[in-house]
């Protein structure tokens, strides 16, 4: 039976929080290494009946003006394995880039935590906008835009492929006969293609999930035709409901030309909410936060933002109208939309990217944030939200402790977890087998 929609509900962990000083506040880790502190938050997200807990990933480390998360951090699948132990209900998400990763690893990595989870691993498929990245990885140049899409579509190909190269009874084990595994029932992929040759199969058995998860975040024509194709959660950039509502119909209509439904993929906005026992209490307390705010780190994230460098501009004046780049086009195209929109100047601009990086920040007693968010639900902007707290555990602990219960009293938030596996919390239809493209 098919549940009602219910907001689904994803936290985006740094454990110096998502504000860029989240962790000088009074209790705040501050620490993205800590296993504790991960735990700590897993248990937080689980108590609060999240369906997935995600970490993100960066393959080029700025020590100087970067945000705290992005200049130390675990590697995600490590961290998810060690995760996989002390959960037993939220999904665990991974970011790993297809532009910088090889296919039977990735394919091999998440099946493996989709067996340890029992089910509840979930792949954010990036394809590294920091063109850094390269010189880590023994490149001359970091693919462009357009090219890195056409690796990803291939990638996540091989990577479908390698899942389905067992069948899901293939694994025998009969104690009487002797046959452990059904030999006509594990087949080669053998993929041969532009960029990856693959023969197959995976060394263990078809996972829980059959497929884990697949999250992406693209919002430029190539991110977008992209995730339409094969992401199942949609990880979005808006600021303004009515930007949003129409991005979510515009991708939402793109899911038919491959032969999928609106069900069948949630767009979560990033959210960044300031809870306070009082509208004016949380205004103070992003108030507070930002007051720690340095110009010359805020301003290394509004370049890493939006492509271009405002280091020379004074923070005074109008935002140029600069023009699109190779970098993450989403928070690009929403951030210079709302400097346009709101006649902003460039301090204006770095105040909102240093609060949330590009996010939606909103501010609220728990009603006024529930009004807020339930609007956004009901009038076909979101399917959910992608949680990032300020700091970490004050802000989360706020949003499980009084948020989630407002949402389940007005019925828009589960009450109990549905299912075991990731994909029966979010109401996603476990992928039927299928057999490799050659024979075994």
């Amino acid at each position: 039976m098919a549940h009602p929609r219910r907001i689904r509900l994803a936290v985006f962990v740094q454990g110096t929080g998502n504000h860029i000083a989240g962790w000088r506040m009074p209790g705040a880790s501050a620490s993205n290494e800590s296993l504790e502190v991960l735990q700590s938050i897993a248990a937080t997200a689980e108590r609060g009946l999240f369906d997935l807990l995600f970490i993100s990933d960066g393959l080029a480390t700025k020590v100087k003006g970067d945000h705290p998360s992005f200049v130390t951090r675990t590697e995600p699948l490590v961290a998810m394995g060690a995760l996989a132990v002390t959960t037993r209900h939220v999904g665990l998400g991974a970011t790993v880039s297809s532009t910088y990763s090889d296919p039977f690893t990735v394919a091999r990595g998440f099946a493996s935590l989709d067996h340890i989870s029992k089910g509840r691993a979930a792949w954010n498929v990036v394809t590294s906008s920091n063109a850094g990245s390269a010189a880590n990885f023994s490149r001359a140049a970091h693919p462009e835009h357009d090219k890195r899409y056409e690796i990803a579509e291939e990638f996540v190909d091989v990577v479908k492929g390698l899942w389905d190269c067992w069948e899901d009874d293939a694994l025998v084990r009969d104690t009487a006969t002797g046959l452990f595994v059904d030999p006509a029932k594990v087949h080669a992929l053998n993929h041969q293609g532009r960029h990856f040759q693959v023969a197959g199969p995976l060394s263990m058995s078809r996972s829980p999930s059959g497929h884990p998860v697949i999250i992406q975040a693209g919002a430029s024509a190539s991110g977008q035709a992209f995730a339409a194709r094969t992401a199942e959660v949609v990880f979005a950039v808006v600021q303004e409901l009515e930007e949003a509502r129409r991005n979510y119909a515009e991708f939402k209509a793109l899911l038919p030309n491959y032969g999928r439904t609106p069900e069948q993929c949630h767009i979560l906005p990033g959210v960044m909410p300031f809870i306070g026992r009082t509208d004016q209490e949380a205004r103070d307390l992003l108030a507070e936060l930002q007051g720690y705010l340095d110009a010359s780190n805020a301003l290394t994230l509004v370049s890493a933002r939006i492509g271009h460098d405002v280091s020379g501009l004074p923070l005074d004046g109008p935002v140029p109208n600069f023009p699109p780049t190779d970098m993450s086009h989403g928070f690009a195209r929403t951030l210079m939309a709302a400097a346009a929109r709101e006649n902003m100047t460039l301090r204006d601009l770095y105040n909102l990217i240093a609060a949330a990086r590009g996010h939606w920040v909103i501010t609220g007693s728990p009603k006024r944030i529930a009004d807020i968010l339930e609007e956004w639900f009901t009038t076909g902007a979101a399917d959910g939200f992608n949680i990032l707290p300020p700091w970490f555990p004050g802000q989360f602990d706020a949003f499980v402790d009084q948020l989630v219960p407002e949402l389940q009293r007005r019925g828009l938030f589960r009450t109990a977890y549905e299912g075991t596996t990731l994909r029966e919390n979010l109401g996603l239809a476990r992928p039927p087998g299928r057999r490799g493209s050659v024979e075994g």
